[in-house]
């Protein structure tokens, strides 16, 4: 499984409920990487986007504890192992985890790859993503070079976790 999300210099992932930053770039490259794929998401997550409508052309899996939780055009699941067996059609290659915070951290321990898109700037937060720099089960092994979208600096970097078995 694989994590992916756009991070700050505090690794801050949002900030009431919304993105720190929409970077058209990088919202290319998410939907480039995710179109097809199985997506695994917190419920707050499935309301901030637009209209709180599933992806296109995904397998969206909203995890919630709201057990009358209805969402046209997504499964609804209320833990982790829900999740999982609600993806498990997919390669591990082909699932996302896309947030929010405690998704994240629940799911990290199973996830292999994160995609991060590291943006240099400190904007206020208050959901953050676990840092990977700091966490000895990961190292980087894959990078772009820094790009920038206005006075955003900012990069793709690839993490894998050690010792992948």
């Amino acid at each position: 499984m694989n994590l992916i999300a756009a991070v700050d210099k505090n690794w801050g992932i949002g900030y009431r409920n919304s993105l720190l930053v929409r970077i058209p770039e990088d919202q290319k490259w998410f939907r480039e990487t995710t179109t097809g794929k199985a997506v695994i998401m917190g419920r707050k997550t499935l309301e901030s986007f637009p209209n709180k409508s599933p992806l296109k052309n995904r397998l969206n899996v909203v995890i919630t504890s709201d057990m009358s939780y209805k969402v046209q055009g997504a499964v609804v699941v209320h833990s982790i192992d829900e999740a999982i067996e609600a993806v498990r059609d997919y390669e591990d290659d082909d699932i996302f985890v896309i947030g929010g915070e405690s998704v994240y951290r629940q799911f990290l321990p199973l996830c292999k790859v994160a995609h991060i898109t590291k943006i240099d700037y400190e904007y206020q937060a208050d959901a953050h993503f676990p840092n990977l720099d700091t966490d000895e089960n990961w190292h980087i092994t894959d990078g772009s070079d820094e790009r920038t979208y206005f006075d955003i600096i900012y990069e793709f970097v690839k993490y894998e976790r050690r010792n992948n078995e």
